[in-house]
């Protein structure tokens, strides 16, 4: 019985121990090609985990040397952002500026009040004008009847010499706009003549144009000043560890291999002095706030200078990261061929 029995179950058996295993099959169906993409993509990722964590340990075994140097990069970086922010808050004294760029209507004597509001009105729908005020040739006379010390004499004229004006005040300060409205309301019906004072125009496109000139040369020296801190600071790190370096290279290291920890180290550090000179920026915009407040309160004003606005805080925070690593790659690449193993 046990002979008979014997074959038919080598049979079944012997079928079963020479098929492989699905996950033979799977691994020889690869083996051609190389390894998978995950298996690619997962040690991609740990290298670069393994970079990160490790420049993080090596910064963090220097608190205060780690503090200072992005408190430098900070300081570098702070500098141009606020003066760029108070050129900002300067502008929004939007009042004041156009003010001083307004549009005087003088309206011909037979312009009634009535012919006045209408003009009013039609100049406000205009593109270009922000406000546009009415004053009447009464009003006209009052005011320059306080203004002028000559009451008296002026009560004595049999008439009212004085013409309705619309004060107009422009959209933006722009000379070339400015002059191009102007001729447009000078043509306006019941219109004598259109006064613009383009001194204070010039004065203040001038100073717009010097502030703008200067942080702009002031960014430029502050960036080149904040690479070579970043890459000064790098080349040190560089320098303590050229042994190992040498020993990585000799063992078949990349050069992208050696660069990646140190890239991940100035981008660590532009990260630091980001986040350092987005709080230096907004204590002491709101330092100095509590003056401008007083200050302006004394001209019978509300102004107030604004916080570092959130989209400006987050590109300052690019910014550094991307300053550090472009330092760090420009130190790396610089000395990482004299590291060539002996």
């Amino acid at each position: 019985m046990s002979a008979t029995r014997s074959p038919k179950v080598s049979e079944r058996v012997a079928p079963k121990a020479a098929e492989p295993a699905p996950e033979q099959k799977k691994r020889g169906a690869h083996d051609d090609d190389g390894p998978d993409f995950r298996t690619l993509l997962h040690a991609w990722l740990e290298s670069h985990r393994s970079s990160l964590l490790d420049s993080l340990r090596r910064l963090g075994k220097q608190p205060i040397g780690s503090f200072f140097t992005c408190l430098v990069m900070a300081v570098a970086l702070s500098l141009p952002m606020g003066l760029s922010l108070l050129l900002s808050n300067v502008e929004r004294l939007g009042g004041s500026w156009q003010r001083a760029a307004q549009i005087s209507l003088y309206l011909k004597l037979d312009a009634s009040s009535h012919d006045g509001e209408a003009l009013r009105e039609q100049i406000k729908g205009l593109p270009g004008v922000a406000e546009a005020e009415y004053v009447s040739r009464e009003q006209a006379l009052n005011e320059f009847q306080q203004q002028s010390g000559l009451g008296e004499a002026l009560r004595e004229l049999p008439e009212n010499p004085l013409p309705g004006v619309v004060v107009v005040t422009p959209a933006q300060v722009d000379k070339p706009a400015l002059e191009a409205l102007r001729q447009r309301l000078a043509e306006l019906p019941k219109v004598e003549a259109a006064q613009l004072d383009l001194v204070w125009v010039e004065r203040l496109a001038a100073i717009l144009k010097l502030g703008d000139r200067f942080v702009f040369g002031l960014t430029v020296l502050l960036v080149s000043a904040l690479l070579l801190v970043i890459g000064n600071t790098i080349r040190l790190h560089i320098e303590n560890r050229r042994t190992e370096i040498e020993v990585i290279k000799l063992v078949g290291g990349t050069d992208s291999y050696v660069r990646r920890p140190f890239l991940y180290m100035g981008a660590l550090y532009g990260l630091g002095a980001g986040v350092l000179a987005w709080g230096v920026l907004a204590f002491g915009l709101n330092w100095l706030n509590d003056a401008v407040i007083g200050l302006s309160g004394l001209y019978g004003s509300d102004f107030a200078l604004a916080g570092v606005p959130s989209a400006d805080g987050l590109s300052l925070l690019l910014g550094a990261v991307l300053l550090g690593y472009i330092g760090a790659w420009i130190a790396v690449a610089r000395h990482l061929s004299e590291l060539a193993p002996r």
